[in-house]
């Protein structure tokens, strides 16, 4: 016996593949002073900034080789936090704490990032303000297939730029 009823059709949400295991290296509560803000009574001193960064990895090969160049060494991070501090010309928190996720992506290999930046005791009646953003790493991309091939194709076939 056929059934005359046809039920709804449901929308089953797709399953998302779980994240890579990161491998995380951080660095908590690292103090520096700097010249960043939009009042005037911030443009003419250096304030203190409390940093805490956190960079992921996946699966850091110094796991398996116990190598330290095989991470990110936090010695060298704390290294690029200070010498930023001195020569950044930013004035809001936000772009500073950019700035620091473009470096440890860019510069050091992170897959991922949150960094957090704080002007503590700015105001009288505050412990702590500040922003906290978490970064993710583009993907890398990858050549299309039978791209290169296509290139000296073309260039073989006697069609370069410039000449008829």
């Amino acid at each position: 016996m056929t059934n005359r009823y046809t039920l709804p059709a449901v929308r089953v949400p797709m399953i998302e593949a779980a994240p890579p295991a990161m491998d995380l290296i951080f660095i908590e509560g690292f103090v520096g002073n700097t010249v960043i803000g939009i009042h005037e009574s911030e443009l003419h001193r250096p304030q203190p900034l409390v940093i805490d960064v956190h960079a992921g990895l996946a699966h850091a090969r110094a796991c398996d080789t116990d190598r330290i160049a095989d991470t990110i060494d936090y010695g060298v991070v704390t290294e690029r936090l200070r010498r930023l501090l001195v020569e950044h010309r930013l004035t809001l928190l936000e772009a500073f704490a950019e700035h620091i996720a473009e470096i440890l992506i860019g510069e050091f290999g992170a897959r991922w990032v949150r960094v957090k930046v704080v002007k503590p005791r700015k105001f009288d009646d505050v412990s702590a303000v500040g922003v906290q953003i978490e970064r993710v790493a583009p993907e890398p991309e990858s050549p299309r297939p039978g791209h290169s091939a296509e290139v000296i194709q073309f260039l073989a076939s006697g069609m370069l730029p410039g000449k008829r």
